[in-house]
């Protein structure tokens, strides 16, 4: 990954992983260790998945940016559907606690979206890459003048 992109993760998933583990420590307090254990589940899987999507979008950008904005609709589809299945897999589970497991992931992708967003402000991104041959002088041909 280039350099851009790994600092644009980075200061996504940081404080997506505070906010976790904020959640992960509030509601343990408030619900027990099964709600700690459903917020910090919901925070890895935040964090995975919207990882994993940054990185696909940012390869696609590079290799095929025609279909950058069709790819990104279809990423969140998938993630949407991915997420059902998660659900429909732990929806009966006892391993931890619902609420706390729904709060946090939403908590969190709002708090990744939001650092996403900060970071895209932030970078300098150029939207063209500058030709290395532009700065070159231009080969003179048999003309004089």
């Amino acid at each position: 990954m280039p350099s851009n992109d790994v600092r644009i993760l980075l200061q996504a998933a940081v404080p997506t992983a505070a906010a976790g583990a904020i959640a992960a420590v509030v509601s343990g307090v408030v619900v027990g260790g099964k709600g700690a254990i459903g917020s910090v589940v919901a925070a890895v899987l935040t964090m995975l998945f919207m990882g994993i999507g940054l990185y696909v979008l940012q390869r696609t950008a590079k290799s095929l940016p025609q279909l950058f904005q069709m790819m990104g609709l279809m990423l969140y589809a998938a993630q949407i559907l991915l997420l059902f299945i998660f659900l429909s897999v732990f929806k009966n589970t006892t391993l931890f606690h619902p609420r706390a497991f729904a709060f946090t992931l939403i908590g969190t992708t709002l708090v990744w979206i939001a650092a996403q967003t900060r970071a895209h402000m932030k970078a300098k991104i150029l939207y063209v890459e500058p030709d290395s041959s532009a700065g070159s002088k231009p080969e003179k041909s048999g003309h004089s003048s």
